[in-house]
């Protein structure tokens, strides 16, 4: 956990503060038994009012600044604490987006969140009590020790039973409660990840009435995690009356045994109040030290999964010599491409060789499994191949940077993704730099226009989250027409077609042959009516091609390309 309070370091000065305010905040509190102990002394005790006065006063002006002190040092750690937050959601989320999609995979969605969210607070509220009770709790029970024993020798005795017996109990509810902390952040991982699936697939699970079910589910969940906590909370609630005890029975025997001694003469009131006042000093500072040795271990498990991430590189990165001069524009190439997703028995990809150029398209089509999204995820660099290469513009992908390589990538994936936001700003999202009258242009040749058109403020409709207000189709055509207004030198489809209806698929497609034309074209699709007037069709089957040619071609020679031909056309069609 410490680890992580490098990231303090612009707040260093404050923290300074921190620790100077909490010192002497602290040497008020150490010096106030003192005072009471000399106003019955010097003047309940003789009747002098003007000691009263001028003592009181004196206490009253050490109370204050120790209240000023507190304050400010609870406001300044505040400050830190959240500043420290700022900064690891910060890099947790630079080095979440830096990810390939591989790290992304090996985490999860769920607990990266939570990793964001729950266990930065965690660190968050430790360090504020570290900064208020690093200092004060050891000052406070070493300095209530020392003054004890000032003011008097014969009861400290009480004092050295009772600090072992305190820390014993604080020992023992502490081995109890660390490991369900250690439990409780999994827990709440196992939550995250059954209540994100259920939003995301409400709709699936209202189709199939499985509403009982997901809700037994998250009920387990639930339930798992309340029981930790509850166990917790049985223990955190049967260690205060416990301290509390022992308090009690401390402060009991040094009244009772006070009294003894001032009835022998052997000690004064005022020496007794302020031995009183010292003991329970040094047992709070005993309970303050206990609560942080319970909290800095959950914080600890919490800054572990942060610093996972943290310390977790991505798998790609940038070349040291990149490579972002080229000699051409628009190509691409394969060239024995295999590729293996980890954990996998077999290769997704084997021996994948062809080529598209500018002008033309390239389809890929094949069943499912085959592996063409795998395919299409490879050219801009989502995955490294396991051997063989992917040349864009004749440089291999993995020697140029992942900007420049993305920024020649028109890329519209298999599942269309829109942000909260307006349906202009959608568009943009592609090119900030755009006109109004592009993102026109974009969503009129992704046939997008007209239902922008029958909603109410057109471009400025609202989008919901995850586009949730508007239909497949309706998402496909925004996110073809994003891909569009960054003009770029390569058009990636990954079976952005499939749904729209037949209609709308040809307007569409015939309206891309325009705007497209000097640009390499790749489109993944299952319907053979999508890829027929491709330049060049790629088919899949189980990972390898098993055939490369115009629709013409493959159905005279391709027995895969003909099966997926016969199960979507008639005879008439294929005529």
């Amino acid at each position: 956990m410490f680890r992580l309070f490098k990231f303090t370091k612009p707040y260093t000065p404050m923290i300074i503060f921190v620790l100077i305010f909490v010192f002497l905040q602290t040497l008020g509190d150490l010096y106030l038994p003192t005072l009471m102990s000399d106003i019955i002394n010097k003047g309940v005790m003789q009747g002098d009012n003007g000691k009263i006065v001028q003592i009181g006063g004196f206490m009253l002006l050490v109370a204050g600044g120790g209240a000023l002190c507190a304050i400010i040092a609870s406001y300044l750690s505040s400050k830190v604490a959240v500043g420290l937050g700022t900064i690891l959601r910060s890099k947790v989320f630079e080095r979440v987006e830096s990810y390939s999609l591989h790290e992304v995979d090996k985490f999860g969605t769920a607990t990266l969140i939570t990793r964001s969210t729950n266990d930065i607070n965690q660190v968050q509220m430790v360090l504020i009590m570290i900064l208020r009770m690093m200092i004060s709790a050891p000052m406070m029970a070493i300095g209530g020790i020392i003054m004890a024993l000032r003011e008097d020798k014969s009861l400290t005795w009480v004092l050295a039973i009772a600090i072992p017996v305190l820390a014993g109990v604080i020992a023992l509810i502490a081995s109890r409660m660390i490991p369900l902390f250690r439990r409780i952040q999994g827990k709440i991982d196992r939550i995250n990840l059954v209540l994100r699936e259920k939003l995301v697939g409400i709709r699936v699970i209202r189709a199939f009435n499985t509403v009982e079910h997901e809700a037994k589910r998250f009920e387990e969940a639930n339930v798992d995690l309340t029981e930790n906590y509850i166990k917790v909370n049985k223990i955190m609630a049967f260690m205060m009356p416990c301290i509390m005890l022992v308090m009690n029975f401390t402060s009991l025997a040094v009244l009772w045994f006070g009294g003894i001694f001032i009835s022998k003469g052997s000690m004064d009131l005022g020496a007794l109040s302020a031995f009183t006042q010292y003991a329970m000093q040094i047992m709070f500072s005993m309970l303050m030290l206990s609560l942080m040795f319970i909290m800095v271990p959950r914080a600890q498990a919490a800054a572990v999964r942060i610093n996972e991430v943290l310390e977790t590189l991505p798998g790609i990165t940038d070349n040291e010599n990149i490579k972002n001069t080229f000699s051409m524009k628009g190509f691409v190439e394969f060239k024995g491409v295999t590729f293996t997703y980890q954990g996998a028995e077999q290769p997704a990809l084997r021996d994948i060789s062809f080529s598209a150029q500018p002008g033309e398209v390239t389809a890929i089509i094949g069943s499912t499994g085959s592996g063409k999204s795998t395919l299409i995820n490879l050219i801009p660099r989502f995955y490294d191949v396991d051997s063989g290469n992917i040349l864009i513009d004749g440089v291999d992908v993995r020697e140029m940077s992942q900007e420049t390589l993305r920024a020649k990538i028109g890329f519209v994936p298999q599942k269309a993704v829109l942000f909260s936001g307006t349906i202009s700003e959608n568009i943009r999202f592609g090119n900030t730099q755009v006109s109004d009258d592009d993102i026109r242009h974009a969503a009129d040749v992704a046939q997008a226009t007209e239902f922008i058109e029958t909603v109410d403020g057109g471009f400025e409709h609202e989008i919901a989250q995850g586009g949730t207000n508007v239909s497949g189709g309706q998402k496909q055509r925004l996110s073809i027409a994003r891909a569009l207004v960054r003009k770029p030198e390569v058009y990636v489809f990954d079976d952005s077609f499939s749904a729209l209806d037949f209609k709308t698929d040809a307007r569409l497609r015939a309206a891309l042959k325009h705007e497209i034309a000097e640009a390499t074209v790749i489109i993944v699709a299952q319907r053979v009516g999508t890829v027929r007037d491709a330049d060049r069709i790629i088919v899949l089957n189980e990972g390898k091609i098993s055939g490369i040619g115009t629709h013409k071609e493959l159905l005279e020679t391709n027995q895969v390309y003909q099966e997926i031909v016969s199960s979507q056309l008639s005879e008439e069609e294929i005529a």
